[in-house]
């Protein structure tokens, strides 16, 4: 039985002896900062009405899709029907006038012949009949303008986006440049503000977590914008497949902010038994021996981990 102990442990000892291990040394590791970014259109476009008057009709509301020059509304205002009913009458008179002189013009033409009308009456007829034909051309031109001001009671999208706000609603009285809704055009992305000691570090470019650990996507820093705003930093942020259901929804971002030296191990050396975490190391002896350790973040490869406390540069660790 001794003999058999002895074997055991010698094979125990070869074991530990041609297990795998890795020296630890500092390696440098890229230093995130956590911030909350909006949600934001790249074009904030106010649909105006052109005309004042009474909304009729108002066939949107916030979140709904638009395409440019799609009619949002209608602006009702009675005056212009009544201003076109005017000119419309005074159109007749004006052509029944024109019927007059022109049939008083033939008839000079007539009687000049026989001189019982003189040239100068008879030019007299002409001016009256190009007065009145001018009049009726100024009078279709006032009615023109009014009809023009008419279809102007169309509320359309300035652009193509998703519905913001409606500030107002069916029946309401606008005045003409009142907004009617915003549109939120152009795409979206993300706005962040970073406190100003950060400004050096920020690369156009970076990629940039977007989300929560475990669920992160990837963006881009796509502007840095050079005016300090409050102590803090602007930049936009470009994101592949960005959830737009909510503007102004605050999405978490990481930012690289810089270079730091860290311990780090692979994740598979690492154990855990009752919420301790353990690293087996080979100390001065060539044993294998585990170490309770203090850990820090997960890096994005997920394979390696960041060891905060209970080991240092130099040690080695037994890889599994």
């Amino acid at each position: 039985m001794k003999t058999l102990s002895l074997a055991a442990l010698a094979m125990l000892l070869s074991s530990v002896a041609q297990a795998e291990t890795l020296t630890l040394s500092m390696s440098e590791i890229t230093e995130w900062k956590a911030v909350q970014a909006r949600v934001e259109s790249r074009d904030v476009v106010p649909a105006r009405a052109r005309i004042g008057g009474i909304i009729e009709q108002l066939s949107i509301s916030e979140g709904d899709l638009v395409t440019a020059d799609q009619q949002l509304g209608l602006v009702r205002d009675d005056k212009i029907a009544f201003q076109i009913a005017a000119l419309d009458a005074q159109l007749a008179a004006l052509a029944a006038q024109l019927e007059t002189a022109e049939a008083e013009f033939i008839r000079g033409e007539t009687l000049v012949d026989r001189g019982v009308v003189t040239r100068q009456r008879l030019a007299q007829l002409s001016t009256d009949v190009e007065v009145t034909r001018n009049q009726i051309a100024s009078t279709q031109a006032n009615r023109a303008v009014l009809t023009q001001q008419q279809t102007e009671g169309a509320i359309l999208a300035p652009a193509d986006g998703r519905v913001l706000t409606v500030p107002v609603t069916r029946g309401a009285v606008i005045m003409p440049g009142e907004p009617v809704a915003t549109v939120g055009s152009g795409g979206f992305f993300l706005r962040l503000a970073l406190p100003e000691r950060f400004a050096g570090d920020l690369v156009e470019g970076a990629e940039l977590r977007i989300g929560a650990q475990g669920s992160e996507s990837k963006g881009r820093l796509a502007k840095i914008y050079p005016q300090i705003d409050n102590g803090r930093v602007i930049a936009d942020v470009e994101v592949d497949q960005l959830d737009t259901a909510f503007v102004n929804a605050r999405i978490l971002v990481r930012v690289p902010v810089g270079m730091r030296q860290a311990l780090l191990v692979p994740a598979a050396a690492v154990s855990t038994r009752h919420g301790v975490d353990f690293v087996r190391v080979e100390d001065h002896r060539g044993e294998a021996i585990e170490r309770a350790v203090i850990l820090g973040a997960t890096q994005a490869d997920g394979e390696r981990i960041e060891i905060i406390g209970g080991l240092s540069a130099g040690d080695k660790v037994v890889l599994p």
